[in-house]
C-alpha cells in the first residue's frame, strides 16, 4: 500500500454564522415572539389546569376539607408553581434574547449554531486548520466558507 495515498474520513463541527440584516432581525424577532406566545399559552393552560384539579379535589371531598385534603391541594399548588416558575424563567430568557436581537448592528456576524461535516485528512495535513471551518450566511444563503475545507 502506498503511504502517500493513505487518508481518513473524519467528522467535525462546523460553526454557522449569520450576517445581521433587516430580514434576519425580523425573522429572529418573529421566532422569539412566537416562542413568547407559546409560553404565555402554556402559562394560561397551567393556571386553568390548577383550578380544575383543585376544584375536582374539593368536589370529591367532604366539607370542610380535612387536613389531608388541604395538604394534597398544597402539594399540587407547589408542583404547579414550580412549573410556572420554569416557564417564567424561559420567558425571561427569551425576552432578553429579543432585546439583544434588537440591539444588534446591521452587518454584524452572530452565531447560528453548528452543523456536522465530514472531511478527508491525509498525511501532512494540518488537523487544527482542517477542524476550524465555518460557514457565513446572509439571509440563509452561503456567502462564505472559511477555513480549510
Amino acid at each position: 500500500m502506498d503511504v502517500s495515498k493513505s487518508h481518513l474520513l473524519l467528522q467535525r463541527n462546523v460553526n454557522v454564522k449569520a450576517i445581521v440584516t433587516p430580514r434576519w432581525k425580523d425573522e429572529a424577532q418573529q421566532q422569539l415572539q412566537t416562542q413568547l406566545n407559546q409560553i404565555d399559552t402554556q402559562l394560561q393552560q397551567l393556571e386553568m389546569q390548577l383550578q380544575q384539579v383543585v376544584s375536582e379535589i374539593q368536589r370529591q371531598t367532604i366539607q370542610p376539607p380535612g387536613p389531608e385534603t388541604v395538604q394534597q391541594i398544597e402539594n399540587i399548588k407547589v408542583q404547579f408553581n414550580q412549573r410556572k416558575s420554569e416557564l417564567l424563567e424561559q420567558k425571561n430568557q427569551i425576552l432578553q434574547q429579543l432585546q439583544q436581537v434588537q440591539m444588534l448592528d446591521l452587518d454584524q456576524e452572530v452565531s447560528q449554531g453548528q452543523v456536522n461535516s465530514f472531511f478527508r485528512i491525509e498525511t501532512g495535513d494540518n488537523l487544527i486548520e482542517k477542524m476550524n471551518v465555518e460557514i457565513l450566511l446572509r439571509d440563509g444563503i452561503v456567502e462564505e466558507i472559511r477555513g480549510d475545507v
